[in-house]
Formats: C-alpha cells, sequence, structure tokens
C-alpha cells in the first residue's frame, strides 16, 4: 500500500495513536484536506487540530523522558558514592575510638578508665567538626585544649606528692606548647587532622552537591517553542501517514540544543567543579588521606604519652621553675625522699595488635578510585546531553529520515550550544535575553563549591568564608592571650604566690568546662592517689 493510500485511510495513524493512550475516536477513518492544524504541514492530513493538541504534549514528555532517566541516573551514582563515602568516614571514626579504647584499657588500665570522658569528648568532637564544620568545632582549639586537659591530669598522676591549686593547674595549661611535653606529636597530628578532615567533609559536601543540582536543572523547557518543535520533530509524520518515520539526527539536535540551551551553559563550571574534585580525590589517596590518619591514631596518642612519662621529670622542674614549687601533701609532709614516695609506676609501651577490620567494608583507595571513573565520566554531561538523546532507535540514518516537512535530507546546519547560540536556531526559537534564574543559581553554587574545594586541596576550609590556614605547618595556639604565650622561654616570671598564681582568664572555650566532669575527675585522681600513697601511710 502506498502512502497516498495509507493516508487516505489513516489506519495505521489510529493504530499509532491508540498506541499511546489517546482515543482512537478521534482519528478520522480518512484523511482530510485543508485541516487548520498549528504546527503540521497545511494539506492532507491524518490529524485534527485536536489531536495535535494532544500529541504536542505527548512529545515534549517524550523528549523529556530521556534526559530524566540520564539525570536520575546521574544523580543516583553519586548519591550512591555520597552515601558509601559518609559511612566509610563515619566508621573510621567509631572504629578508631573503640580501638584506642580497647587498647589503652590492656595499656593504662584504672588511669584511662577514670580519664576516659576526656577521649570520649576528643571523638565527638571530631565527629561534629566531621559533620558540620568550623560552625560546630573549631578544631585548633579543641586540640589545644585536650592536649592541656591531658597534660593537667598526667602532671598530677607524676606528681602526686604535691597539692596543686586549680590556679596552679591553668598556669600549667596555658604553657603545653611551650613545655612539650607530648614532643612534636600534637603538632603532627593537628596537621594531619585538619588537612584530612577538610579533604574529607568538603569532598562529602561536594558529592552531596552534584545530584541537588543536576534534580534541579535537568527538567526540559516547556516553553511554547520547545512543545511546538518537538511536535513538529516526533509527530508530524503521523499526520502525512509515515509513523514509523524517525527525525534526522541533526535536525533532533538542533531540536535539543533549543530546548536545552540554559542547561549547556552549565557545563563550564560543571567542568570546573568535577576537576576540583578530581584533584581533591587525589589528595584523599595521598597526603589528605583521612584513614591513614584516623587508623593509627591510638597510637599517636599513646606516644604522646610516653613522650610525656619519659620527659615528666624535666617537665615537672620547668613547670615548678614558672609557676612556683608546689606545696607537698598533708601526707608527704615527712622526711621521706620523693624517691620513695613518688608515682613509680611505668606506663607500659603499646605492642600494636591486629588493626580494626576496614570501616564498611571497603578502603579509601577503593572509594576514589572507583568515584574518579564516575567522576570522569560525568564530564561534559550537559553539553553532550542532545548528543546521546538524539542518537540510536530515537533517530533515522541518512536521509531516510523526518526533517521537518518531509521524508528527506535535513539541509539546516547543526547550531551550537548554550543559550548565546540559539539566535540562529532554525527548529526553535529562543528568547536569549532571558536566562533561566534556576539554572544561573545552579551555576553559582557550583562555583562556590569549587572554591571551597580548591582551598581544601591546599589544606584550608573557607566554607565559612574564613581561611584557617590550617596546613600552614604553624603550630596550633594554646588558648592563652597572654603576652607571655609568644615566647619559647619556660621560664617565664614566677608569680609572688607560688602556692596560688594569678593567672589571666582563659580563653572561653576553656572555661566553659562542664563542672560535673571537673568533679568526677577530681574524684577519680583523689581515689588514685589514696591507692597509690596506702603503702607510705601505715
Amino acid at each position: 500500500m502506498t502512502a497516498e493510500q495509507k493516508l487516505k485511510n489513516c489506519n495505521d495513524v489510529r493504530a499509532a495513536y491508540s498506541s499511546k493512550g489517546f482515543n482512537v475516536n478521534d482519528v478520522p477513518n480518512k484523511g482530510a484536506n485543508g485541516a487548520l492544524l498549528k504546527v503540521c504541514p497545511q494539506g492532507f492530513s491524518c490529524c485534527t487540530v485536536e489531536m495535535e493538541e494532544k500529541l504536542s504534549q505527548q512529545s515534549h514528555t517524550e523528549i523529556k523522558a530521556p534526559v530524566s532517566r540520564l539525570s536520575t541516573n546521574l544523580q543516583s551514582t553519586f548519591r550512591q558514592r555520597h552515601d558509601h563515602f559518609d559511612k566509610f568516614f563515619r566508621e573510621l571514626l567509631k572504629n578508631a575510638e573503640v580501638s584506642l579504647h580497647n587498647m589503652f584499657v590492656r595499656t593504662y588500665g584504672m588511669m584511662y578508665v577514670q580519664n576516659a570522658e576526656l577521649f570520649k569528648n576528643f571523638f565527638e568532637a571530631l565527629t561534629r567538626y566531621y559533620v558540620s564544620g568550623s560552625a560546630a568545632v573549631n578544631l585548633d582549639s579543641m586540640l589545644s585544649d585536650f592536649w592541656a586537659d591531658l597534660l593537667e591530669r598526667m602532671f598530677r598522676l607524676v606528681n602526686v606528692q604535691y597539692e596543686f591549686s586549680d590556679a596552679y593547674m591553668e598556669c600549667v595549661s596555658r604553657h603545653t606548647e611551650q613545655l612539650q611535653p607530648f614532643g612534636d606529636v600534637p603538632r603532627k597530628l593537628r596537621i594531619q587532622l585538619t588537612r584530612a578532615f577538610v579533604a574529607a567533609r568538603t569532598f562529602v559536601r561536594g558529592l552531596t552537591l552534584m545530584p541537588d543540582v543536576v534534580n534541579k536543572v535537568s527538567t526540559v523547557s516547556a516553553s511554547p517553542s520547545c512543545v511546538q518543535a518537538a511536535m513538529k520533530m516526533l509527530y508530524c509524520p503521523y499526520c502525512s501517514g509515515q509513523v514509523a518515520l524517525k527525525p534526522c539526527q541533526n535536525y533532533c539536535l538542533n531540536v535539543l540544543r533549543g530546548c536545552l540551551a540554559n542547561q549547556a551553559d552549565l557545563d563550564t563550571e560543571w567542568n570546573n567543579f568535577l576537576d576540583a574534585m578530581l584533584s581533591l580525590a587525589e589528595r584523599l589517596e595521598g597526603p589528605f588521606n583521612f584513614e591513614s590518619v584516623m587508623d593509627p591514631i591510638d597510637v599517636k596518642i599513646s606516644e604522646a604519652i610516653m613522650n610525656m612519662q619519659e620527659n615528666s621529670m624535666q617537665v615537672s622542674q620547668k613547670v615548678f621553675q614558672g609557676c612556683g614549687q608546689p606545696k607537698p601533701t598533708m601526707a608527704f609532709r615527712t622526711k621521706r625522699s620523693i624517691k620513695d614516695t613518688g608515682f613509680n609506676g611505668r606506663f607500659r609501651p603499646y605492642s600494636p595488635d591486629a588493626r580494626p577490620t576496614t570501616a564498611a567494608g571497603t578502603s579509601l583507595d577503593r572509594l576514589t578510585t572507583d568515584v574518579k571513573k564516575k567522576l570522569k565520566h560525568a564530564k561534559k554531561f550537559w553539553s553532550t546531553l542532545p548528543e546521546t538523546v538524539c542518537a540510536g532507535e530515537r533517530i533515522a540514518p541518512g536521509d531516510e529520515c523526518w526533517n521537518g516537512t518531509a521524508k528527506s535530507r535535513y539541509e539546516s546546519a547543526v547550531i551550537g550550544n548554550g543559550l548565546a547560540n540559539q539566535g540562529s536556531n532554525p527548529d526553535v526559537d529562543v528568547d536569549i535575553t532571558k536566562p533561566d534564574i534556576v539554572i544561573r543559581s545552579q551555576i553559582a553554587a557550583l562555583k562556590e563549591m569549587t572554591s571551597w574545594l580548591k582551598a581544601a586541596h591546599s589544606g584550608n576550609d573557607i566554607s565559612l568564608g574564613i581561611d584557617e590556614e590550617a596546613s600552614g605547618g604553624e603550630e596550633s595556639g594554646s588558648g592563652c592571650d597572654s603576652p607571655s604565650c609568644d615566647t619559647d622561654d619556660i621560664y617565664f616570671s614566677t608569680p609572688p604566690n607560688p602556692g596560688n598564681p594569678q593567672v589571666p582568664k582563659l580563653a572561653k572555650d576553656r572555661s566553659n568546662r562542664g563542672m560535673a566532669s571537673q568533679g568526677s575527675m577530681a574524684l577519680a585522681l583523689c581515689g588514685l592517689a589514696l591507692a597509690l600513697l596506702a603503702p607510705h601511710l601505715r
């Protein structure tokens, strides 16, 4: 049967039209001449104006479908990667806390158990920083407070024969960095933690942003000109009885580039963002490796404690010279020598056992290798979207295709991507003076995230607009505002009353420690001191 005969009886059109879910009675039994169609060519046709309106909406749905499918796949890919990384980092933190607890119970026994809340608070603060960043935790201050607290507690334990007032211990803690009782461990750990945490949390935020951007910008324009162009490309062949005829590829490209003009303008910032993500992923594999910092953190803190124990005599002498000679406790105001009465217990060195099992059943190297492949694949997603859609069974090759008016070669040139190029689009009327507001806002979001990623690549967190210079290699602050903190000389001026030195008020984050925690710690230390003194009091 010839095309003209098919057109006259419209049987193929009736079958194809009803297969789309429309009422077959909308289609005339025979083609009619002179139908006042708004989109498709005038003349002998199997379409009515009512059919044309319904098929226009259907055509818009059909060009949205592949774009939506591609966008949904992209969103799903990076939501999954976000969940994998986030779960991995959180489990690493939890594993590190459990590992430290188990090792310290074996190594330090009751001395650790009585001070366990210090380490619990340490890991809780690290977790809050990972989740919320500097808005929740000042990492430098938190680490300084941790080492100062640890020094206070250990200093009392190794000098149990003396009485220390709260003011005296404040004097000790203010000069933690000058004393360097823990060796170089605090400085190195601060740099490693800052770089690793900034990189990890910024990378995870980048993985969060990707599906959010895709979700907001993936809707194909529903402008009248786009709907009309889609109708003309997909369903005008129906009206001429050629229901199996597919559009020419270049014709399809011009229609899609017109309908996706604003999305194509995302491409530059999208690619810049992906490049920044790839660069930070390489940092995560190398010097900013979160796993290599958190996995052995118990050993590093144990090493710091060993340094303090080995240097306890020198540290104590420097403190006594700087803060004043403390008074012996009542029990020690006898002729017993310090050698006989002092704390002689030695912290046992740690012998590494098997490390914790890998977090989330994987490793950071595996995760980054996988995500880098996905990031590279996502590059130029928006600019190549028309080519991705206008392929395969959606188009017809060569000259055996629908060119918008007939089954013939498409003669118009393919125009470029982006809004600015659409002024010369022969198939879609695009207003190039009105950029899409939603897409412009997402371009701005990508720019901002890219700047955070680049800062994290250098070890800096600027997500709050503050460059913390976390990776500068400088030692973290001690929380002391006194001019004496600016000197490396530990022999600072001795206060008038050595037993109760006058100390300036500490920074707010140190002055707000819970009184309940201090009380329980004091009771624990008193219990330990009495246990150690018992043999000498008989």
